[in-house]
């Protein structure tokens, strides 16, 4: 079954005073490129979705954000002993001065001590970001599950098109056989020219090298090794679309293969009707390559 590189998946979740957003995103790419925006301060997030993204992916460049917000949390006030010992001493170093100069001071109030900077401090609940972490992976399961069913019904509409494309392709390969044939004619009376011609210069000529001239002028004109690759080309196409797992490659390389008969079809039409066919093929074979670029 094909997949395709091309597929997208969105979600939200919530857990324990935390709200997130997910959005996964993959196009085409000849490699797999991962692009992943998510809070740096949730220990070991980022590295946990980078694993199983690679696990799940062979090919595409993928791009997830993660949006992660906290609810409003009150902070809990403290006294920081340290600091109220400080003060404490301060304050009884400063009594002891004013008694030495006669000096009667009021007793100071637990407020006053409190409001000096310092001594009560407001603390943040700690962030378990642990519990968070996990949370969020489990979450992650649907999205990308949601993202590869994405990714595969694009695959099975793949398929139909590239299975459309084989079949035309085999069609036309066909009808290149078929004005190979009816230009069989016009082809020998064409090669008895050409060899009348070179009879005609062959006074003092090397016998190899007349009988290599002759052997050119009839592969110049011989189409059936290019049909014949076709036809296994197309074979080798239909039994890669029934593969599973990332075939996207060797189909890129297959449809190189393809062009490359073709253009030597083209080459050696030498009548209308061929290079029609050749040109036909081209044309489709560029349409299938758009077609495989998607292909993971």
């Amino acid at each position: 079954m094909l997949i395709s590189m091309t597929g997208f998946a969105s979600a939200r979740g919530a857990h324990e005073g935390y709200s997130w957003a997910w959005e996964l995103r993959g196009v085409n790419g000849k490699g797999l490129d991962l692009r992943l925006r998510v809070p740096d301060w949730i220990d070991g997030l980022e590295a946990g979705l980078r694993a199983r993204l690679t696990k799940a992916l062979a090919r595409g460049n993928v791009s997830l954000g993660l949006r992660v917000q906290a609810e409003e949390q009150t902070g809990r006030l403290r006294v920081n002993a340290a600091q109220l010992e400080d003060v404490l001493a301060a304050m009884a170093e400063v009594e002891a001065c004013a008694m030495a100069q006669g000096l009667s001071l009021a007793p100071a109030r637990p407020g006053d001590v409190l409001a000096v900077r310092g001594v009560l401090e407001t603390t943040s609940a700690e962030q378990d970001t642990a519990a968070l972490s996990k949370a969020l992976m489990e979450d992650f399961d649907g999205v990308l599950a949601e993202f590869q069913n994405m990714r595969a019904a694009e695959g099975k509409a793949l398929h139909t098109v590239l299975t459309a494309q084989l079949d035309e392709v085999a069609q036309l390969t066909e009808a290149a056989i078929e004005a190979a044939e009816a230009r069989r004619d016009e082809m020998a009376a064409a090669l008895r020219v050409s060899l009348a011609r070179v009879l005609d210069n062959a006074d003092g000529v090397d016998e190899a090298r007349l009988t290599q001239e002759l052997a050119l002028i009839a592969v110049k004109s011989d189409v059936t090794e290019e049909i014949d690759r076709l036809r296994t080309h197309v074979t080798a196409a239909r039994d890669l679309l029934t593969q599973d797992g990332a075939v996207g490659r060797k189909l890129d390389f297959l449809m190189q293969e393809f062009n490359r008969e073709a253009n030597t079809l083209c080459s050696k039409a030498q009548s209308g009707g061929l290079t029609t066919i050749g040109l036909a093929l081209k044309a489709l074979i560029d349409q299938m390559r758009e077609q495989v670029q998607n292909v993971e």
